[in-house]
């Protein structure tokens, strides 16, 4: 019998190895540049099917609280769905203006929130990616530390900063704060996406005399877009939900929509659910709408930052 020779031992490992990296391949899925995830049995997919049903039992119960009456909501049999859905619920936020201003006042106050962040965490991102300088690695670490102090903490210290220089109760005063949480993790976001870029880009810029803020802006800025764009959903988001800080900060005439929600419909002992569930709706259909539009630039985004950061 002929013993099996170390070159068709070495061509029998090869192609072992070629059918195990087909069959990974295989039971590998594609959700996003940069992302997979493994294939799962007949059992993964049902007990992930259930995590998702669960949580999206929340937002069910909102929808289904917004479209009821009043009497079927709080009745002992109350039903599971709309049996006569209704839409008198969302005439107390559009009868209300106060909570429509409060709607503009949480427009200006996210968007402006989102630009400031973008622009800001870009630039120091670009900073402490590309210069080397000395305290370059103290300022992360400080940002990091800075996200582990209590959001009350540094809202006392805010409302007294702010009260000295006479900014609060302006919109200046809520995107400063606002500002203040979105800016660590952005510019963390965007410094492991610029780290990925080639320095070769950034050294043809110079030889083509462009000057820092060209190149950061013409070179730096169009490459690293979805990150841009993952960094300003960020802050939107984060500034929309607020109510801590709006509360405390905004002022009688600067209230955002949280706050607003919150004094016109929750009261001592009582509370009117449907109209608050229907508001709710309303004033999340903007973000949804800013998600889906932009939800390719938010995965790729999220996927550069992951895998470079």
């Amino acid at each position: 019998m002929a013993l099996p020779t170390s070159r068709s031992t070495d061509a029998s490992t090869r192609a072992s190895r070629h059918v195990s990296r087909r069959a990974s391949r295989r039971a590998s899925r594609h959700v996003g540049e940069g992302i997979t995830a493994p294939a799962l049995g007949p059992w993964g997919r049902i007990g992930l099917t259930a995590l998702a049903l669960f949580g999206l039992l929340p937002v069910y119960w909102l929808f289904a609280t917004a479209f009821m009456h009043r009497t079927d909501v709080f009745a002992a049999d109350r039903p599971l769905f709309p049996v006569h859905p209704t839409l008198e619920n969302f005439r107390a936020f559009f009868d209300d203006p106060a909570l429509l201003r409060a709607l503009g006042n949480s427009a200006v106050v996210s968007t402006a929130t989102a630009a400031v962040s973008v622009l800001v965490s870009g630039l120091m991102a670009y900073s402490l990616s590309k210069f080397r300088y000395r305290g370059r690695n103290a300022i992360m670490v400080m940002f990091l530390l800075g996200q582990l102090l209590p959001g009350a903490l540094l809202l006392v210290t805010l409302y007294l900063m702010f009260s000295a220089v006479g900014l609060l109760h302006t919109y200046t005063a809520v995107v400063l704060a606002f500002t203040t949480f979105t800016l660590p993790l952005s510019a963390f976001l965007l410094k492991g996406i610029i780290d990925g870029l080639p320095g070769e880009l950034i050294e043809a810029g110079r030889v083509d005399g462009l000057s820092n803020t060209a190149i950061l802006f013409r070179i730096v800025f169009p490459l690293i877009t979805p990150g841009l764009v993952t960094a300003g959903m960020f802050a939107f988001m984060r500034a929309w939900s607020d109510l801590l800080f709006a509360l405390t900060l905004a002022g009688p005439d600067r209230q955002t929509l949280p706050v607003g929600l919150t004094t016109a419909f929750i009261h001592e002992g009582a509370a009117d659910w449907p109209a608050l569930m229907a508001s709710s709706v309303v004033t999340s259909l903007p973000l949804a709408v800013v998600f889906v539009a932009l939800q390719r630039h938010f995965v790729s985004g999220l996927a550069a930052g992951a895998v470079k950061g």
